[in-house]
């Protein structure tokens, strides 16, 4: 993927993807006018686009047609995100480096997707994620269900290298329905409880899938349909992102102004791999920054819709 090795190689790799796409991306161009900052200085300068943008706008550069278009899960109420992809080589890359950077080669593991509503959705990027990692997992991998042959099946593997990556509502149904013990095996929840019972935090999602499947961590996926990339956490609640990949808290007053590390405020993300569309989201989710490039994730606006991409609200 993109070769970064310090934050001043970031810094210069964002600024000239910011100087192409304010001039190339005609939503992103407008809006930077909107707000007079079409030349930038720093990466603090730059203005983050707001996600909902791709609800209402096509979001892609001048001339690019898209090859394929990706659709959020659609559990909010304003309607589906749409992210044109010129190049969807370009987003396998970046997913699978992603992994890598996070877990190492993919071949090793066998991949186990819990993942019903994005299967019912269709034109879902995590689903697409999926597929294109099982095809180079083991063998074994394979989508399964809240039933009895998944858990028999689970437990057939546990004493294999298996990743168990599912949405948050879907693992809660297998824990309550299947309780068992998994120890050894990684299971990765990817948010999820929109309209599906009770909004659970994430300590407290973690706290009933570790007892039901005696495992000392959850690991998380932050991602979401607008972007390319993806970040890890396994199990601190803390997220750390590929080199190409940066969070920024802003102010929930100022959208200029960034708040120290540790400090609560909303998600911008730098997402160097989404070239052809806007690198620069501002998202709709609280979080705290900490040292190496880590991030914790602690919510939603109150006004925000909430998308099953993304994670848990408080």
């Amino acid at each position: 993927m993109i070769n970064i090795r310090n934050h001043d190689e970031f810094e210069a790799c964002a600024i000239e993807l910011f100087n192409e796409q304010v001039q190339e991306v005609d939503i992103y161009r407008r809006f930077c006018e909107s707000l007079r900052r079409t030349q930038v200085n720093s990466i603090k300068d730059i203005p983050f686009l707001p996600i909902s943008f791709f609800k209402s706008h096509r979001v892609l550069r001048r001339g690019l047609k898209s090859q394929v278009t990706f659709l959020s899960s659609g559990t909010g109420s304003t309607g589906r995100s749409k992210h044109h992809l010129a190049d969807l080589q370009l987003y396998e890359r970046a997913f699978r480096s992603s992994f890598e950077n996070a877990y190492g080669d993919i071949y090793s593991f066998t991949l186990l997707a819990l993942l019903p509503s994005y299967q019912e959705n269709g034109d879902s990027s995590l689903i697409y994620m999926c597929d294109q990692l099982m095809k180079e997992a083991s063998s074994q991998s394979q989508y399964i269900k809240v039933d009895q042959a998944s858990a028999s099946l689970v437990e057939s593997l546990q004493n294999e290298k298996v990743i168990i990556i599912g949405v948050s509502y879907a693992l809660l149904e297998l824990a309550t329905q299947y309780p068992m013990d998994l120890k050894g095996v990684i299971m990765m929840e990817t948010g999820g409880m929109k309209g599906r019972g009770k909004e659970l935090v994430r300590e407290e999602l973690h706290q009933r899938l570790k007892q039901a499947f005696n495992l000392d961590m959850i690991h998380s996926e932050y991602g979401m349909t607008e972007l390319l990339s993806q970040a890890y956490s396994k199990g601190n609640g803390l997220f750390e992102s590929p080199a190409w990949m940066k969070v920024l808290i802003r102010s929930t007053t100022d959208p200029f102004e960034y708040v120290a590390n540790g400090k609560s405020g909303g998600i911008n993300i730098i997402d160097l791999a989404n070239r052809d569309s806007c690198a620069f989201i501002s998202t709709q989710d609280l979080g705290k920054n900490y040292a190496d490039n880590r991030f914790e994730v602690l919510g939603r606006f109150d006004n925000s819709d909430i998308r099953g991409c993304n994670l848990l609200s408080l």
